[in-house]
């Protein structure tokens, strides 16, 4: 019989879904239980979200994780260190298309990789590059919210100010969970219509100054 040499092999995992559907707190859990199983583990994140930490990552039930913040997703490979075993990554969704040449050889090489962020933006829309990490993943993971409006699972981030760029950093102040009922695409269009209409009826309405 010929002998097969098992070799260490790595994966990649991708836990994503709506905001406040839970995957930061899954990401840490996972990574803490490698901790604790005694595996080096190094966790990243984009400088762009320092919301509740700097230098953790952080659940928005306050479950916090030492972090390493980045600008770029290629930064991640020169930092990895010969003996990690686990890398996770959070907020996938503000890095580019890197993020997945990064994955894909970091697996290559062995190591177990965990990454979560939003899989559709506030306009319900595909959000990369989680979609392109989904294809490539040995292990997925799509977590639910719970809709404000009806109770029902969520599985979008409806967006409640009236900013229209695509990446808007921000929690409950700016983001709700909807599900797909309760979702309004263009909501952040129909607030930011109705702040200007205010602002100009409080220009029309304003009393002339009083001269002596």
């Amino acid at each position: 019989m010929m002998n097969v040499m098992k070799t260490k092999m790595g994966w990649i995992e991708v836990v994503c879904g709506s905001m406040f559907s839970g995957k930061t707190e899954e990401l840490i859990r996972r990574l803490r239980r490698a901790q604790i199983a005694k595996l080096k583990v190094q966790v990243f994140k984009p400088t762009i979200d320092s919301r509740y930490s700097a230098d953790h990552i952080a659940s928005h039930n306050s479950q916090k994780l030492l972090a390493k913040a980045i600008r770029s997703a290629q930064e991640i490979l020169n930092l990895v260190e010969k003996d990690t075993q686990v890398v996770g990554v959070d907020e996938a969704q503000f890095f580019n298309q890197d993020l997945v040449t990064v994955c894909q050889t970091l697996a290559d090489r062995g190591i177990r990789v965990i990454v979560a962020g939003l899989d559709q933006d506030y306009r319900g829309v595909p959000f990369e590059p989680i979609p392109q990490l989904l294809a490539v993943a040995e292990y997925i993971t799509k977590n639910n919210a719970i809709c404000v409006v009806c109770g029902n699972p969520a599985s979008r981030s409806q967006r409640i100010v009236a900013e229209g760029d695509r990446v808007v950093v921000g929690a409950q102040e700016a983001y709700e969970a909807r599900c797909r009922l309760c979702f309004d695409a263009k909501l952040h269009e129909k607030i930011k219509q109705k702040e200007e209409k205010h602002a100009k009826s409080k220009t029309t309405h304003r009393q002339p100054e009083v001269r002596a």
